[in-house]
């Protein structure tokens, strides 16, 4: 069953007591398995948008148990936010499910990643493609002036098994009309398709089948894939990169890197 979604957000003064540390500013929790964080972000602590970062806790053992996490706010954003999954046995989650404001983590200071706009050449339109907590990535994005500068369109879809579990997201897109940096870039050009594979929803299934059938092409009153036109990036379980890559190369898409910047890029350093 899902939780009632519960926000804290109060101003803290950081302690530096761990090597890299940074303070719990705000935590909100969207179910029982899904919980967000904003933390302090350095001074000197830069990134792109779609990068990811390593980050985590002190063990009981006293050494730092660290994953990486990709950034869901955007570069120009004052302070650090991230998205997670709680996993109850896991050796980091199990921990990090339980802070709350004011409480200290770790953060390593070199962002690094894929999904980055560097990593793909110019084109008209493109796809964001998330499952879960892969969606975070593109949280950061979304939030990017460079985003619509770049690109006519945006398509963002999201897929998770249950609606609450698209809750993050979908507060976060209708956040954006009223977002005073870029709310008047992204009118007509963001089109944002969630989909539910277990519980009922307006759009049911998995996005590559909907990609395989043409039915969200047909839904957002857009063309097929187009190697000349379309760009993507992909953040999700290994299954959805795995498929996607399918579809895209299937189109004529090629995969690209920061070094060689092609039409797609998926995110392979974690599973979302």
């Amino acid at each position: 069953m899902n939780e009632q979604v519960t926000v804290t957000d109060t101003p803290v003064k950081p302690v530096k007591a761990l090597p890299n540390a940074q303070t719990v500013t705000a935590v909100t929790h969207w179910t029982d398995s899904l919980f967000s964080f904003r933390v302090t972000r350095p001074a000197s602590f830069r990134f792109r948008s779609g990068e990811f970062v390593m980050i985590g806790l002190m063990g009981d053992n006293g050494k730092p148990l660290l994953r990486a996490y990709s950034i869901a706010s955007p570069s120009w954003d004052e302070e650090l936010e991230f998205y997670s999954i709680k996993v109850q046995d896991g050796p980091l989650t199990s921990k990090l499910q339980h802070i709350k404001v004011g409480d200290e983590l770790i953060l390593r200071p070199k962002p690094v990643g894929t999904l980055v706009h560097d990593a793909l050449l110019p084109g008209k339109r493109v796809y964001f493609f998330a499952t879960g907590t892969g969606f975070a990535p593109f949280a950061s994005l979304i939030r990017d002036p460079e985003t619509y500068e770049k690109f006519d369109e945006i398509i963002l879809t999201h897929t998770c098994r249950e609606v609450a579990e698209l809750e993050y997201g979908r507060q976060l897109v209708e956040s954006l009309e009223a977002d005073p940096l870029i709310g008047e870039m992204i009118e007509g050009k963001l089109k944002y398709y969630p989909t539910t594979t277990r519980e009922e929803s307006p759009v049911m299934g998995r996005v590559t089948d909907h990609l395989k059938s043409g039915e969200i092409f047909e839904r957002l009153g857009i063309p097929p894939l187009d190697p000349a036109t379309d760009r993507a990036m992909v953040c999700g379980s290994m299954g959805l990169n795995k498929d996607i890559t399918e579809i895209l190369e299937a189109a004529g898409l090629r995969e690209g890197a920061n070094s060689e910047p092609k039409e797609f890029v998926v995110e392979k350093a974690f599973v979302g």
